[in-house]
């Protein structure tokens, strides 16, 4: 199966984990551990499609594939991988392409409304994109230390797996023809990159929009009207669908749970005590920024703190935009890009003509690669930055994970 689409397996054949023994006994036939699933889904379609009436075939999963990677990074890169992966066939080349369009789309706005993370959507270069697709687009994202980590991708494959694996209907003028056909994925990636964006010296700082406890409230004396007051705040949050708790836990001090709820990134820590009690007040502590505020405890706390969780997404995804534009340099020679590597990474933008070798010349440069060819494209310069020849592109350059 690997082997009938000749530029999937030249692209995966460094990373494919092959096993030979069982235990001790030598296999009869060794056993390839999928690096991915196109192969597996082009047998699938070749068997059970037969008409323009069975398309388009929509597939999404999660599931687990394995990376001989070289070298490992907790959730960045590891040799077992958790991902969602989408695999779609369709009648025609540009319901396939506007489906692979969509999908980065998604992603785009799952990073940014989500997970707070800005990040720059366009089409890898013909080097860097996936082995066996026409073309592939990809969102990057930008790491607090100026590295750069692919995020996303989405591929449009034409016909170029359906026909090595015969994947062919009956089209509507009853004619057989290839089906045209998109994959897209994700991985625990984004984890890392939650934490390498918006993370501090305590701990996790997490996007309102996913953490698992939004609001947690600590009495700080766990007397029966402290208690009551935070059970009451507790229904009003969680009728309004926040995702809330009380620790109320008797065993540990007011500053342990402070530090311990910090560390692990809940946007909103109300703080209510006896004091708080008798002057109908509460106490508001941010995460993101470690503001703090005092409010009274009335009819306007769920309006108050749901518009908080919504200012602190906002403003976290404000900071790590604007620290990315510190971060970004465009260039005009091999010196300067060496000189920003060297001494404060980040993107680079710079134009290219469109020659592999002018793109291999950047890797020799720190291993710098080709990010992206953006879809906002800006031409700053009519000069390919490594040969001086007519500029094509202006690429987003930079160091990855």
């Amino acid at each position: 199966l690997l082997q009938k689409e000749a530029e999937h397996v030249e692209g995966f054949a460094p990373e494919v984990a092959w096993v030979t023994h069982g235990g001790k006994n030598l296999l009869d036939e060794r056993l390839c551990v999928r690096p991915t699933s196109e192969t597996l889904f082009c047998d699938y379609y070749a068997r059970v499609v037969k008409s323009y009436r069975d398309l388009p075939k929509l597939y999404n999963q999660w599931c687990n594939i394995v990376r001989w990677e070289k070298e490992t990074r907790p959730f960045l890169r590891t040799r077992e991988i958790l991902w969602q992966e989408g695999h779609t066939i369709h009648e025609t080349a540009k319901e396939a392409q506007e489906e692979t369009l969509r999908m980065l789309n998604i992603y785009k706005k799952f990073f940014e409304e989500y997970l707070a993370i800005p990040v720059i959507a366009g089409k890898k270069t013909e080097k860097e994109k996936f082995a066996g697709a026409e073309y592939t687009y990809t969102i990057e994202a930008l790491m607090y230390n100026g590295v750069s980590l692919q995020s996303a991708t989405s591929h449009y494959f034409g016909q170029k797996f359906s026909k090595p694996y015969d994947v062919k209907f009956l089209n509507r003028n009853n004619e057989w023809e290839n089906v045209y056909q998109t994959s897209w994925g994700c991985t625990t990636r984004m984890i890392g990159a939650v934490i390498m964006v918006h993370g501090d010296d305590n701990g996790l700082v997490l996007p309102p929009r996913i953490a698992p406890t939004q609001v947690v409230i600590v009495p700080i004396k766990n007397d029966e009207s402290v208690i009551t007051e935070a059970k009451k705040i507790e229904k009003q949050l969680r009728d309004a669908g926040l995702r809330v708790k009380i620790d109320d836990d008797t065993n540990r001090s007011a500053g342990y749970k402070f530090a311990e709820y910090e560390m692990q990134g809940v946007p909103i820590r109300i703080e209510i005590g006896p004091r708080d009690v008798e002057n109908g007040n509460i106490c508001i502590a941010r995460r993101d920024n470690f503001e703090k505020l005092i409010i009274k405890n009335d009819n306007s706390v769920v309006n108050t703190i749901t518009q908080l969780l919504e200012t602190i997404h906002k403003d976290m995804f404000n900071k790590a935009l604007a620290r990315n534009l510190t971060k970004t340099y465009k260039c005009t020679s091999l010196n300067e890009v060496a000189e920003i590597i060297k001494t404060k990474p980040g993107y680079i933008k710079a134009m290219w003509c469109g020659d592999t070798e002018c793109e291999l010349k950047f890797k020799e440069i720190g291993g710098i690669k080709s990010r992206c060819i953006p879809f906002n494209e800006e031409h700053f310069d009519d000069k390919c930055i490594v040969c001086g020849k007519k500029a094509k592109h202006m690429v987003v350059w930079g160091i990855q994970y």
